[in-house]
């Protein structure tokens, strides 16, 4: 990258940081592709996160690091050069079973303009925690390839045991504690509880963890003021702007199947608004 485009990303990098200074909730949508991630832009969004499950779905592959790196990377780059935004990249656990394969996906995403990651701490394909030494050690790592980038990326580190469908939500919130204040010491910038929706049990999380926490969006969800009521720093949408347009798309052709009539083609979003998301000047 030129000069001129490290200074930017460094820009947008430090941007980006400020937008986790606790001040106001940050709501973060996730973009799978370059149209969807224009759109998101177009809306007004402050910056747009990336989910690993839409984007794998349109490379053509499952979810769970099932979608080959080079083609996530080659995607996040078109959203990179598509939105003047800050975009945070979900890089899953890492697309690696040691610190120094953690570090080199890491380096990757920066080299395509990524300003963020999400990283898991369980295995690939929402399997079994790490243990949380191990975790600590891949986001120390993913700090250090930043550090050495010279881009002050913004670290998210997910703490997925509420993955691992507990009946009780508060069970795993001990182990959670210990395992966001070992990341936070690693050189995670926040915690993202995914799965986590119980409001005592956030409530009890967000004070517990002096850093930013982030929580999934959702239908029975607490909206935005109460999750800014709760503490909570920031709401990105993971999947559901992705599975809504599958939805969207999988009725109108049952519909069409069906009926045989082409009413349900008919959307309030056209062609030329489609056009015109990629007009430039």
């Amino acid at each position: 990258m030129a000069d001129t485009t490290v200074d930017r990303q460094v820009d947008k990098a430090h941007a980006f940081r400020r937008m986790h200074e606790r001040s106001a909730i940050l709501l973060l949508p996730n973009a799978w592709d370059a149209g969807s991630a224009r759109l998101f832009a177009q809306r007004g969004f402050a910056a747009i996160a990336t989910t690993s499950a839409g984007m794998a779905w349109s490379l053509g592959y499952a979810d769970g690091e099932q979608a080959p790196l080079t083609e996530v990377l080659a995607a996040i780059a078109r959203i990179v050069r598509v939105v003047d935004l800050p975009v945070t990249a979900d890089i899953e656990t890492g697309y690696g079973e040691t610190p120094e394969a953690v570090a080199a996906t890491v380096r990757a995403a920066i080299a395509a303009g990524a300003v963020g990651i999400n990283l898991e701490d369980g295995r690939p394909g929402h399997g079994p925690l790490r243990p949380v030494e191990e975790a600590a050690a891949r986001i120390r790592a993913a700090r250090g390839a930043a550090e050495a980038a010279g881009v002050p990326i913004v670290i998210n580190a997910r703490v997925d045991n509420w993955m691992q469908h507990v009946a009780d939500p508060a069970v795993p919130l001990a182990d959670a504690v210990q395992r966001a204040q070992a990341y936070l010491a690693a050189g995670a910038d926040g915690i993202y509880p995914i799965g986590l929706g119980d409001r005592a049990t956030l409530a009890a999380l967000v004070r517990a963890v002096d850093a930013p926490v982030n929580v999934a969006a959702g239908p029975g969800m607490p909206d935005l003021a109460e999750l800014a009521g709760l503490g909570v720093a920031r709401v990105s949408t993971a999947t559901r702007f992705a599975t809504l347009a599958l939805a969207a798309v999988d009725r109108a052709a049952a519909a069409l199947l069906e009926s045989g009539r082409f009413d349900g083609l008919a959307a309030t979003f056209t062609y030329a608004d489609a056009q015109r998301l990629f007009e430039r000047g």
